[in-house]
């Protein structure tokens, strides 16, 4: 029979276990089968206890985590996460299975997210001291050696022995036993002699959920009660240090202790206590009166909460992730916890299945040699079952032929792998999570922890709305979809590509967001236009968000935009601000006419930009160094090239290039873009071009200003010289004219000049020259009366030449 605390005939039993432990809800599960208790008792926020009827309900299934958070202030919230291999979520089951009542009984969220900025808890690892006691320096390693190979209901009293043992100050100088490496039996029940000999037990770390998150439950764990030497070969025995208890825990299991007393004044007969390992010493034996619980649990800062389930991943109960509570390997243990037939056997099936999925050669024969490994592995060690170090060992050496990079590929999918929990449709939430949800549902988009790429063709009804999704959430902070290069080729604003990976965090980014409106579309319009709304807005931010709200199909926010915009550009009296956003403006009219948006009104803002740019253009370009110009360089090709798509004021801004191209004050590249960029629409034709350079190249002007003037004229068309030999006679004569120091200084930009050229260019430029001094070459050598003399005394020495008589006079013959 089970210790127990007897009150009125009641039987109370504290079960101490470790948090995502499958060892733990192995035996938890037989133990409360063994037990049958009338009421469970779980550690968890006591006032989530409306949420416990989810557990059982169609659509539940784990990882899940229970999410408190302060409305209106989401971003104070509170995780507590559950796995199927977690022993809470081992009692929820039974207790839906079995008929039996189930509640929490730690302190309320309404406490933990008042207190918590003001009372930050610190805490050592129970686990750690408990496997440096046994000649570990890791304490993952240690449990997964002591604990995971077996269950064992009878485990929980050694357990909570050995927890007592670290709570209660030590004697000084005073030595442990080692807790055990395991021999190969199982225990079998009932406590260590004592608590100095505990021979079992550790506990998991009490932690704090990241960016506000719960403060996960304390744990423990169950270890063999036999003895065994320590690795390699046996430590010498070690001070097993006791552990402070904190104010934050006491008050904690002050709370339980309530918890406790209420349920067995209810009538509870058998009454099961699930709870970290850390707090069994202080719920087991006799409760005592309550009055000092009642004062420490007096004047605790109180917040209104609000609780609901949503999805988890495994990856987030892993330590890797950052958060405290997890352990380094969740799909090891859901593996040990589901697959109770060969477990390492199955486990290395798996490992060759993720390496062939990568295209890596792995035979039959390779997974039973690396099973064959790992159980010597385990048997050398004294363990009855092969454990991750040891399988992992033989996946290095057999499997994976000692790659570290194939080693952590397994790790990553399989040791913490990758699995996303689902909660019921009908759980409770905010209104925007709901819409989420069924907008998600409406256009087949399923919620998935791994990334993978989706392809939009804007041009099917249910794709754009797909796009029109995504791209809200992105307004509201949601990252779900993140935009990425398509794979395939293609042109225009039909298509694009997303990486879709979703994360837990976002269940509480959406709560988050629910401030904004009750559907993704009032939510991210309101969202966007306080975005807008600062002081210190710019007009290119504008301009992203314009953009950004026709992506998003947000037409309530659109005329709000424009107007924000043209309340703004009429403030700002700097060209280059109003260059830098009136391609994105034309882009978006275009953009937005493409997706169906009327855009109309943009068409006034965008017209009013242009006539202030053409009237500050010519102020705007003088005066300015070379870094300058050519960022003023590359903003006037940028809108240059928009406006060439089509708009009623090209003949104004050809206007205003042809003012910067007549002005002698501007720099090089400047005035050569414009004109080459008024060359090209047949403003300027080729021989005023040809002029024009030739005057860029006469005496008076620096080699550099020489060189700037042609980069700014040619940059990036090579065909231009190709096809004017007039042109490429100018900059030919002029580059051969240059002396030694004139061309050392401008070398560099004229190789970056026509370094832009494609390579068909330069190859015909090259021949074009060669060509041409070639043909120069020959001219000047002829002599015609020297070779005249010489043919006429050929032809003599040919007609001397016997011959044929029926020879026919020679044609072309000099008589």
């Amino acid at each position: 029979m089970p210790r127990g605390v007897r009150v009125s005939a009641a039987v109370t039993r504290v079960f101490g276990i470790r948090h995502h432990g499958p060892g733990s809800a192995r035996s938890l599960r037989a133990a409360l089968a063994e037990f049958r208790p009338d009421i469970i008792l779980i550690e968890g926020p006591a006032d989530a206890d409306p949420l416990v009827g989810y557990v059982a309900a169609d659509g539940m299934a784990p990882p899940v985590a229970l999410l408190a958070y302060v409305p209106g202030e989401p971003a104070r919230a509170a995780f507590w996460p559950f796995a199927s291999f977690s022993p809470e979520w081992q009692a929820l089951r039974h207790g839906a299975e079995h008929g039996v009542p189930v509640r929490f009984c730690d302190l309320p969220s309404t406490h933990v997210l008042a207190a918590r900025e003001h009372e930050p808890a610190e805490h050592r690892d129970p686990l750690a001291e408990l496997a440096a006691a046994a000649g570990y320096d890791d304490a993952e390693r240690w449990w997964d050696a002591v604990v995971e190979s077996a269950a064992d209901s009878g485990a929980f009293d050694a357990i909570t022995e050995a927890m007592r043992a670290l709570r209660e100050p030590a004697p000084p100088g005073a030595e442990v036993a080692e807790p055990s490496t395991h021999t190969g039996a199982t225990t079998s029940g009932g406590p260590a002699e004592s608590p100095a000999g505990a021979e079992a037990a550790a506990p998991a770390v009490e932690a704090v959920a990241p960016a506000g998150g719960a403060a996960a439950p304390a744990g423990g764990a169950e270890a063999p009660a036999g003895a065994a030497e320590a690795p390699g070969g046996g430590a010498e025995p070690r001070v097993l240090h006791s552990i402070p208890v904190d104010t934050q825990t006491l008050r904690r299991e002050a709370y339980m202790r309530q918890t406790m007393r209420k349920a067995l004044r209810e009538g509870a007969q058998r009454l099961a206590v699930v709870c970290g390992a850390w707090h069994a010493p202080a719920l087991d034996g006799p409760l005592g009166p309550a009055a000092p619980d009642t004062r420490l649990l007096t004047g605790l800062p109180k917040v209104k909460t609000a609780s609901t389930w949503v999805p988890w991943t495994h990856s987030r109960l892993a330590t890797a992730s950052g958060y405290g509570a997890g352990i380094t390997s969740p799909g090891w243990y859901h593996h040990l916890f589901t697959e109770t037939e060969q477990p390492v056997v199955r486990w290395l099936t798996r490992v060759a299945n993720v390496l062939r999925a990568h295209d890596l050669p792995v035979s039959s024969a390779h997974v039973i040699e690396a099973a064959r490994l790992a159980e010597t592995l385990a048997a050398l060690r004294a363990r009855p079952l092969a454990g991750l170090s040891e399988v992992t060992e033989a996946v290095r050496a057999v499997l994976c032929g000692g790659e570290e990079t194939l080693v952590r590929l397994i790790a990553e999918e399989l040791v913490i792998g990758e699995a996303l929990g689902a909660v019921p449709a009908d759980t409770p939430t905010v209104p925007l999570a709901a819409d989420l949800a069924a907008t998600a549902r409406s256009l087949r988009l399923k919620q998935e922890p791994s990334a993978r790429s989706l392809d939009l063709d804007l041009r099917k009804e249910r794709e754009l709305r797909r796009s029109h999704l995504l791209h809200r959430l992105r307004v509201l902070g949601i990252e779900w979809g993140v935009p990425a290069q398509s794979q395939v080729r293609g042109t225009g604003t039909f298509r694009e590509t997303w990486t879709l990976c979703w994360e837990p965090e976002y269940a509480l980014a959406v709560i988050e967001a629910s401030r904004w409106g009750t559907t993704l579309r009032t939510a991210a319009e309101a969202r966007i236009l306080d975005h807008v709304g600062d002081a210190d807005i710019t007009l290119a931010d504008l301009a992203t968000a314009l953009d950004t709200a026709l992506l998003a199909d947000l037409g309530a926010a659109t005329y709000g935009l424009i107007a924000r915009l043209d309340e703004v550009a009429a403030l700002d009296h700097d060209v280059t601000h109003l260059l830098g956003v009136l391609p994105g403006l034309l882009r978006t009219r275009r953009y937005g006419d493409v997706r169906g948006t009327d855009v109309s009104a943009l068409g006034r803002v965008a017209d009013g930009l242009l006539v202030r740019i053409c009237a500050g253009l010519p102020g705007a370009v003088t005066g300015l160094d070379t870094e300058a110009a050519e960022n003023l360089r590359d903003q006037i090709d940028a809108a240059n090239a928009a406006l060439r798509t089509g708009t009623d004021g090209i003949e104004r801004w050809q206007a205003a290039l042809r003012v910067v191209a007549d002005r002698d004050d501007v720099h090089g590249a400047l005035a050569g873009r414009a004109v080459r960029l008024l060359a090209d629409v047949g403003e300027i034709d080729d021989a005023e071009s040809a002029l024009r350079l030739g005057a860029a190249l006469s005496v008076g002007r620096t080699a550099q200003a020489k060189a700037a003037w042609i980069d700014g004229f040619l940059g990036g068309r090579g065909l231009l010289l190709v096809h004017d030999r007039e042109l490429l006679r100018l900059v030919d004569e002029w580059v051969r004219g240059l002396g030694d120091d004139q061309f050392t200084e401008v070398l560099p930009l004229l190789r970056r000049t026509f370094g832009a050229f494609e390579q068909p260019e330069r190859r015909a430029i090259g021949r074009a020259i060669r060509g041409g001094a070639r043909a120069e070459g020959v001219r000047g050598a002829i002599d015609f009366e020297r070779g005249e003399l010489a043919l006429r005394a050929a032809l003599a020495i040919l007609a001397a030449a016997p011959r044929p008589a029926d020879a026919a006079e020679p044609a072309g013959a000099i008589p």
